[in-house]
């Protein structure tokens, strides 16, 4: 019943969720989407609160109900090299680029505070994807000979990608994959005094992965199997404190665990029609978040500082190929993050904001090729939001956001045949794989302020 139940609410509110610092969402909703994401020591809004600092609720007086809901759009590329004589002598390099066909995909959030003017007492609850990833490269169809190995004499090796090669031919043919992390929170805050507060969010998540091909699993002599999706559930928290000053400076913290998840349990189909089961574990890894805030009558300044801890969560700190030839983990470095907002208030019920995010990039090039699934990094995110108040209860939130990777994730292709001792991730000499994107986004919100007699 559990997992209907988060199934069901997976289905409604996290869809599909795009990363945009390694794969920790920068923001959740309109108004901390435009703030660039800092909320620790600034919460304008409440699903900015709970995300990012619990304690940070004690400073709503009242009942508030949230919903958010954006479209958001990608455009991973995706392309590969093989040096000349690779195939056989005399062959031509081969390079080739593949762009991403998956489109739209939505991104809700909800979220739910309520609290009383005189009580040093807050509550909440939230429902949000805080965390995905999701490509899809179709296969690649000019190939330079088919199936029985006989040449193709129209193949333009200026215009072929080895990776999306079938697997036939030593690529991986069509890759898709679609992770989700939904989130579900309980978060209490107590006010110790006029200017400080603490909180606490115990957190329950559900997961669901598909990998095709799934690298994760063992190799059979026809290559990888692909796979239906799997899910998973995990739990974790969240702990805050945060300061208000009597002249408008604002101090935050916060520590979210990692979530520790059950397996993935999946059921793969190889290319031969025969099936076998596998487990892959992954985690969400621990995140540390420092912020200072600033408010005057015609201004609110937020600036946060995260650390993502990669390299001691499950799923993410190995790599490299296992004894049997399937993908230990992806590999990934811990990574910084930078978030800085600007609210103007000077102009009557539209307060307007502009947001910045900086992430540096958890993928190194020597493991670039285990994280062709994974491709959503952004290093540079620019957002401008506004707000209007239409009456005392209703207000409506806006965002416009644009991300960049500045630049490709860089490194050469891998085959386990090659791994030895002085090679030990089996890198193909001359070979290169690499890939970019930019992200777009457009997302409204409405609040509720509930009469709190």
């Amino acid at each position: 019943m559990k997992n209907r139940l988060f199934k069901l609410i997976a289905l409604l509110f996290s869809s599909l969720v795009y990363a945009q610092a390694g794969h920790v969402m920068q923001g959740v909703g309109s108004v901390n989407m435009s703030m660039g994401g800092a909320a620790t020591a600034q919460p304008l809004d409440i699903s900015g609160a709970l995300q990012w600092n619990p304690a940070s609720i004690s400073s709503f007086d009242d009942k508030i109900l949230k919903l958010d809901i954006g479209l958001f759009f990608s455009s991973p590329e995706l392309s590969s090299s093989l040096p000349p004589n690779m195939l056989f002598d005399g062959s031509p390099a081969v390079y080739g680029v593949t762009k991403d066909d998956r489109g739209v995909s939505p991104m809700p959030a909800l979220a739910y505070v309520w609290a009383k003017p005189d009580s040093k007492h807050t509550f909440g609850a939230s429902a949000f994807g805080i965390s995905g990833f999701g490509v899809t490269f179709p296969q690649e169809d000019n190939l330079p000979m088919d199936m029985n190995g006989n040449p193709n004499p129209n193949w333009n090796p200026n215009n072929s990608n080895p990776i999306n090669w079938p697997q036939a031919l030593n690529g991986f043919g069509h890759i898709q994959s679609d992770y989700m992390l939904l989130q579900v929170g309980l978060t209490y805050a107590y006010q110790l005094t006029d200017n400080i507060s603490i909180g606490v969010q115990p957190n329950i998540n559900y997961a669901s992965l598909e990998l095709m091909p799934n690298p994760t699993a063992n190799p059979s002599m026809v290559g990888y199997p692909s796979t239906d999706k799997a899910t998973a559930i995990g739990f974790g928290a969240q702990f805050g404190v945060y300061y208000v000053s009597d002249f408008g400076l604002k101090l935050g913290a916060s520590y979210k665990t990692t979530q520790k998840f059950s397996d993935f349990e999946f059921e793969n189909t190889y290319l031969d029609g025969s099936s076998a089961k596998s487990k892959f574990n992954m985690d969400y890894p621990a995140i540390l978040s420092l912020g200072i805030g600033y408010s005057t009558n015609s201004f609110d300044l937020a600036l946060d500082f995260r650390r993502v801890d990669y390299e001691n969560t499950e799923g993410f700190s190995k790599t490299g190929w296992t004894q049997t030839a399937s993908v230990a983990g992806f590999g990934w470095d811990n990574i910084s993050i930078l978030s800085a907002g600007i609210q103007y208030k000077g102009i009557k019920k539209l307060p307007i904001r502009l947001g910045y995010t900086y992430s540096s990039n958890p993928i190194s090039n020597g493991v670039a090729f285990y994280n062709v699934p994974a491709t959503a990094i952004i290093k540079d995110a620019y957002q401008f939001g506004l707000s209007y108040k239409l009456n005392d209860r209703f207000n409506i939130d806006g965002v416009y956001h644009y991300g960049v990777s500045d630049g490709k994730t860089t490194g050469q292709m891998l085959s386990p045949m090659l791994a030895s001792q002085t090679n030990p991730l089996g890198a193909i000499p001359g070979s290169t794989v690499s890939y970019d994107m930019n992200t777009s986004m457009v997302m409204v919100g409405v609040s509720y302020t509930f009469d709190n007699k």
